[in-house]
């Protein structure tokens, strides 16, 4: 039997709720305390506004945003169901850790704005929600994820534009402009997108993201615009005018991925490694021509 996100929400939620009103009333105690061993009667009040309590109530958009974090940093490996803490930021891989959720062997994550790639961002957190919560509950709890990021249309692409438009976003926020999920990107058509964990990169990382992954992109792109072509020839003319529109999206995308193709080959060929104790501004800065900008 499968178990609800939204159930493992209100769970949390009360237990936040709990600690806040706890806490609020415990500072409370204290300011009636001092407000009556030095006579402010007359000038101060010992109740707290929540705004000013300590601690958060929780709050569905972050938890859910959160939770999608986690998913990803279990695919990186950074996280693992099966031990408690961090599993892995550097230093020796220990393959013991992880049983149910096998993290990806070339440490790269591809993000595409539609099944391209079977094995997709998108694709493996959804695979990975399945495993943790269930099949029978899978459409429910994709609904439930769906509903929170406060996207519209079905709750697999409202996930898709969320982890390809958002995740960075708000990654880059939680870790103040210094992320440890890097974001390659070809630019704005989103013809290319992928995301790498810097505890696990190599000299090789680049050429793996170029010859596995912008090569196969580019392959699945011009069969796409062959396909169409063909579909273009027979349709009605209402269908020509809605595949012309992909027609010319994918268009833009290839050539898109074609000109990052290029910049990626010249820094795949230097084979570049990092040293993490020159921080994250540094080593980011050094791959800055096929890395997302952080805002």
């Amino acid at each position: 039997m499968g178990r609800l996100i939204s159930d493992r929400y209100k769970e949390w939620e009360a237990k936040c709720e709990s600690r806040f009103q706890k806490l609020k009333q415990n500072e409370e105690a204290l300011n009636r305390l001092f407000i009556g061993i030095y006579g402010l009667q007359d000038e101060l009040t010992p109740e707290v506004e929540d705004k000013d309590v300590t601690v958060r109530r929780a709050d569905l958009g972050r938890e859910i945003r959160s939770l999608i974090s986690y998913a990803v940093g279990c695919l990186f490996g950074r996280y693992s169901l099966d031990v408690d803490g961090i599993a892995y930021a550097g230093g020796a891989w220990d393959p013991d850790k992880y049983h149910t959720i096998i993290p990806v062997p070339d440490n790269v994550l591809p993000i595409c704005d539609d099944d391209y790639l079977e094995d997709d961002l998108t694709s493996r957190v959804i695979d990975l929600i399945r495993t943790v919560y269930g099949e029978d509950t899978l459409v429910e709890n994709l609904r439930f994820i769906a509903d929170a990021l406060g996207g519209k249309g079905a709750p697999r692409e409202v996930l898709r534009s969320y982890l390809l438009n958002g995740f960075f976003a708000d990654h880059c926020k939680v870790y103040q402009k210094r992320p440890i999920y890097w974001l390659f990107s070809s630019g704005k058509k989103n013809g290319f997108k992928a995301l790498v964990y810097l505890h696990r990169w190599q000299r090789t990382t680049v050429a793996t993201i170029r010859t596995d992954y912008v090569h196969e992109l580019q392959e699945r792109y011009r069969t796409q615009l062959a396909l169409l072509a063909d579909q273009m020839q027979t349709v009605s003319a209402s269908d020509h005018v809605k595949l012309k529109k992909r027609q010319e999206k994918l268009t833009a995308q290839l050539a898109e991925i074609d000109a990052y193709e290029e910049k990626v080959h010249h820094l795949a060929d230097q084979m570049i490694d990092i040293d993490l104790d020159d921080g994250v501004k540094v080593n980011y800065a050094r791959f800055q021509d096929i890395l997302e900008k952080i805002k």
